[in-house]
């Protein structure tokens, strides 16, 4: 199966930083999401759904959310990895990243 092509930093900042939406769809997304064979997807997402939630970065969550569903993270999961990283990042990040995976999760 063929990885569908990353364009969001192309599509969003390609006019305004080239270079930074170069190096998110091709370097990040093309060549670091792409090595399967060092870590699976579904564990890439585990990873940086947990520095999301942990450094509160709220925006990006919901994309991640969204491919972490895709890439297997069930619904159950989600939220015994959201409540491991509230004890080590804090509560409010725990409670804001609850509110995006319910939406994501269909709750």
């Amino acid at each position: 199966m063929t990885a569908k092509k990353q364009t969001a930093g192309r599509d969003r900042l390609g006019d305004f930083a080239p270079r930074f939406a170069e190096l998110n769809d091709d370097v990040l997304f093309g060549e670091v999401w792409s090595r399967e064979n060092e870590l699976s997807a579904r564990d890439r997402s585990v990873v940086t759904i947990s520095v999301l939630v942990s450094g509160g970065d709220f925006e990006q969550l919901r994309s991640h959310l969204e491919k972490g569903r895709e890439n297997g993270i069930m619904e159950s999961e989600i939220v015994e990895i959201i409540t491991h990283i509230a004890f080590y990042a804090g509560w409010p990040k725990a409670w804001s990243a609850f509110t995006i995976a319910k939406e994501i999760y269909g709750r």
